[in-house]
């Protein structure tokens, strides 16, 4: 497969172009090709020739291009944590994703006692979200 103008794609859909290929017992190869000399460019290519590690190539896209805009379509920026760094904090927010997601198999509802104020926490943050997105 060759992905011309590879540089106005982002690294997970490359990824994604290049997992599509080789997957039988014939070698096969995914050549893309870069129109641009920007180094930017290049950083970017050359994270893909060295990993093949889907999560390693997001992590390193948000480095590179910022997380992105999930109700449009910006694409830079910087995330909003009040209290994390989601770069040096990776690992303190993958045990909390851990830790909601056991919650949620034990009370998906989370009309248990202990946690009626999560709950009523979660209520009013959406809301304030749903006003701010004029929903």
């Amino acid at each position: 497969m060759m992905i011309e103008n590879a540089e106005r794609f982002g690294l997970a859909q490359l990824h994604q172009l290049r997992g599509r290929v080789g997957r039988g017992d014939v070698q096969s190869y995914c050549i893309m090709v870069n129109a641009s000399d920007s180094k930017n460019s290049m950083k970017r290519l050359d994270i893909l020739n060295k990993s093949n590690d889907g999560f390693k190539i997001a992590s390193e896209d948000l480095k590179l291009r910022g997380p992105g805009d999930f109700f449009g379509i910006r694409q830079s920026g910087e995330m909003q944590f009040l209290l994390a760094d989601i770069y040096q904090d990776a690992s303190v927010l993958q045990q909390a994703s851990e830790e909601v997601q056991d919650l949620l198999a034990t009370d998906p509802e989370l009309c248990e006692e202990e946690n009626i104020n999560l709950q009523h926490y979660l209520e009013i943050f959406f809301e304030d979200q749903k006003s701010r997105l004029n929903l």
